[in-house]
C-alpha cells in the first residue's frame, strides 16, 4: 500500500511477486538469490532483454502494470529493454519552475527520513549510515540534520530522472555492487542501498545549497545510464535514465537548506510512502 499526495490510499494489485518471495524468504531461494545478483548474471539477462527475443514480454509488461501508452511515442519497439527505457512525448511531466520549489526527480513512490547528528537514516526497512551510503564519512557529516529523500521506482514508473534545481556538478563518483531487488521484502532481509551499484552526483544548486541525487541499481539489470554532463544543469534537464529492474534515486539535502511538503513528512513518519511525479513540487526552500 501507499498514498498519492493528497493521502488517498493506494493498492498493489495481490501480493508481493511469488518468484520475489521466493528469493528472499526460502533457504533454496536464498541460494538462486546468490547467483542472480551477481554481475555476470545482470550481463546476461541485459543480453536478452536487449535482443528481439524479448519483443513479446512488451504486451504482457504493458498489461500487467496498466501502463498508460498515451504518454509515449507510437514507435515500434524492437526490444523490451528498448520499451522500458521509453521517453515520454512532451508536456507529459510538468516541472515546477519556481525557484523555492523542491522538485522531484522522478515517478516512484517516495519516503523521506531526518538525517540524524549521528549520520544514521531511520529508514522504514533498515536504518543506514549515510558514511556507508557514500563511502566517504567527511561528505557524510556535511548531511547531519538533513533530509534523506528516498525514491523508489516501481517496474511500472517511467525511468527516466532529471535534475532537482539550476547549479554546477563538482563531483561524480560510482560505487560498484551487487543488484538486489528494490522492494519492501527485500529492504527486510539486507541492507540493500549500500550493497548495491550505486551512482553519485554533487551539486552545487542555485536554491537548496550543496545537494547530491543518488542512483541505484536493483536486481537483473537495473543498469545505471546517466548523461555526463559538466558544469552548469537546469532544473528538470534530464540526468539519465535506468534500464529494467526496479530502482531507487536518494536525494541529500542539508541541514535547513529545505523542506519537505508536511503531507510528506506526515506520511513518512507513519511509514508509509508518497506516489510523486518527475518535476512535481515535494518541498520547498527554507528562507
Amino acid at each position: 500500500m501507499w498514498f498519492d499526495f493528497v493521502g488517498r490510499r493506494q493498492y498493489l494489485m495481490g501480493n508481493e511477486n511469488k518468484f520475489i518471495c521466493f528469493l528472499y524468504k526460502n533457504i533454496a531461494g536464498r541460494f538462486c538469490l546468490k547467483l542472480l545478483t551477481t554481475p555476470w548474471i545482470s550481463r546476461q539477462a541485459g543480453k536478452v532483454l536487449d535482443s528481439r527475443i524479448s519483443r513479446p514480454y512488451i504486451s504482457l509488461f504493458v498489461k500487467k502494470h496498466n501502463i498508460d501508452l498515451s504518454e509515449i511515442e507510437n514507435k515500434k519497439y524492437e526490444t523490451f529493454n528498448d520499451f522500458f527505457k521509453r521517453s515520454l512525448l512532451p508536456g507529459s511531466r510538468n516541472i515546477d519552475l519556481t525557484s523555492e520549489s523542491l522538485i522531484s526527480p522522478c515517478d516512484g513512490l517516495l519516503s523521506v527520513y531526518e538525517i540524524d547528528e549521528q549520520n544514521w537514516i531511520p529508514a522504514k526497512y533498515s536504518r543506514y549510515r549515510i558514511e556507508d551510503l557514500l563511502e566517504n564519512r567527511e561528505l557524510a557529516c556535511r548531511y547531519c540534520g538533513g533530509w534523506c529523500m528516498v525514491f523508489r521506482l516501481r517496474p511500472s514508473d517511467y525511468h527516466h530522472y532529471c535534475y532537482i534545481d539550476n547549479g554546477t556538478v563538482k563531483y561524480r563518483k560510482k560505487i560498484p555492487g551487487i543488484l538486489h531487488c528494490v522492494r519492501p521484502i527485500a529492504l527486510e532481509k539486507y541492507p540493500v542501498y549500500v550493497r548495491n551499484t550505486r551512482e553519485y552526483t554533487i551539486i552545487d544548486t542555485e536554491n537548496f545549497g550543496q545537494v547530491i541525487q543518488m542512483e541505484i541499481g536493483a536486481l537483473l539489470v537495473g543498469k545505471i545510464q546517466n548523461n555526463r554532463h559538466q558544469g552548469y544543469v537546469r532544473r528538470g534537464l534530464e540526468k539519465g535514465y535506468f534500464e529494467f529492474g526496479g530502482s531507487t534515486i536518494v536525494i541529500l539535502i542539508q541541514k535547513e537548506q529545505a523542506s519537505p511538503e508536511l503531507a510528506v513528512w506526515m506520511l513518512s513518519k507513519l511509514g508509509q510512502e508518497v506516489e510523486v511525479k518527475m518535476g512535481q513540487k515535494i518541498g520547498c526552500k527554507r528562507n
